[in-house]
């Protein structure tokens, strides 16, 4: 059997006397797609900035790849392959779209491979990942150009240029509109496809229950729930914490 490429081991995070995880675990298999929801103040973005390596959790061991991840910070962790991308966009607002691929891409193959990109092969991946999320057209615009849904794509581009084996989503759909929803659902399965490990974190039901092979809960830093999503979001728990009907 496949060992997880993720496994979340106990994980516990505290702010002072606040307990924001308590115990959290599971495990995510290479390849599949994981919902992880939960309402606001949940501890879903404490656990992904302990996986991330933007926080260090205090109890409890993160371990991706068969390496446990405690110590390593968030670059360490992107270079051994987890990326994510932001509910807030971050993109170099004094760049071109295309230039805000061209960095992460870089970065990506120097700090693997030592090999540096000549300038051809560059805009190669650059047109590849811009086309993937149909940005090609825009790749000279400013960044400012770009509508709402399209700088949620440039930023799932820009974490895919990290070639990523696990990418997490956070939240990429929030404030779209229902077409724009399913372009990123979309979107998000075609990376699937393409080999990549995928933890979405989304509020629009609708998209996660597309989205998902599985369901994991998150209540008050604790997971109440874990499996098929149809049969988790009918658990009496989670209607009560969760769905509020």
């Amino acid at each position: 059997m496949t060992a997880p490429i993720l496994q979340i081991s106990g994980v516990g995070k505290r702010f002072g006397g606040f307990v924001a995880l308590d115990g959290v675990n599971f495990d995510v298999a290479q390849g599949e797609r994981v919902g992880l929801i939960g309402p606001n103040g949940s501890g879903k973005s404490t656990l992904v900035n302990c996986i991330c390596g933007t926080l260090q959790n205090e109890t409890g061991t993160v371990t991706f790849g068969g390496r446990a991840m405690n110590g390593l910070v968030a670059h360490e962790r992107t270079h051994l392959g987890l990326a994510r991308s932001f509910q807030l966009p971050r993109p170099f607002v004094s760049m071109s779209v295309a230039d805000n691929i061209r960095v992460p891409l870089m970065y990506t193959v120097a700090t693997r491979s030592g090999h540096h990109l000549s300038h051809s092969e560059l805009g190669d991946h650059c047109h590849e990942l811009l086309k993937l999320v149909a940005l090609e057209a825009k790749a000279g615009h400013r960044v400012q150009d770009l509508t709402q849904v399209e700088m949620r794509k440039l930023e799932l581009a820009r974490a895919v240029a990290a070639e990523p084996k696990l990418l997490i989503a956070d939240e990429s759909m929030a404030g779209l509109s229902h077409s724009e929803v399913e372009d990123i659902v979309s979107l998000l399965l075609q990376l699937n496809e393409r080999g990549i490990t995928i933890i979405m974190i989304e509020h629009i039901m609708r998209a996660v229950m597309r989205f998902s092979q599985r369901l994991v809960v998150l209540v008050s830093g604790k997971k109440i729930a874990d499996g098929e999503p149809q049969a988790v979001v009918q658990e009496p728990e989670v209607v009560r914490a969760y769905l509020g009907q």
